[in-house]
């Protein structure tokens, strides 16, 4: 008989909320936990960013504006933003996810709606009933230090059951 205690939704806090709540109590909290993401998917760590937010189904992901990010236009590339917005997508993914869930990204499609000519704030959010199996689209939303949307657009990620343990 199987068990199936596995499969039933909790309440109780992500490893990655719990950590993060962790953590971000120490002095450079922020800094800290954002280096272990990096860690964790060292691609991540090419555009050197900042997890300003994280709570439940919503990530709050920095990156600064230098030289190693810039195109030849001197503005942030798109690739190294959407580095960004999958940071912030995936680390709301795990500490969001309900428990007897999973989640593997399918896709992005992004459009590219003004010159990043700034620092860039990129925002993941959804909504709690998006967590169910299937496909689901999270908006992403990266925008420079005026405010503007510079770049806006849907990650697909395959929601499915986690395997019941024997």
């Amino acid at each position: 008989m199987s068990n199936s205690t596995n499969n039933k939704p909790s309440n109780k806090p992500t490893k990655v909320m719990s950590l993060y709540k962790r953590i971000t109590r120490l002095p450079f909290g922020n800094k800290i936990f954002s280096l272990m993401v990096c860690r964790m998917a060292p691609y991540f760590g090419t555009v050197k960013p900042f997890i300003s937010e994280l709570k439940v189904n919503k990530c709050v992901c920095l990156i600064k504006k230098r030289k190693l990010v810039h195109n030849h236009i001197q503005t942030v590339h798109v690739i190294a933003i959407c580095n960004g917005l999958e940071m912030a997508m995936g680390t709301m993914a795990e500490a969001s996810i309900p428990s007897h869930l999973r989640w593997i990204p399918k896709g992005m499609s992004v459009d590219y709606t003004a010159k990043a000519g700034s620092d860039i704030t990129c925002i993941a959010e959804v909504k709690p009933e998006q967590w169910v199996v299937g496909d689901m689209l999270v908006p992403v939303t990266a925008y420079d230090t005026d405010g503007v949307a510079v770049v806006q657009g849907t990650i697909k990620l395959w929601i499915s059951e986690k395997p019941l343990r024997k």
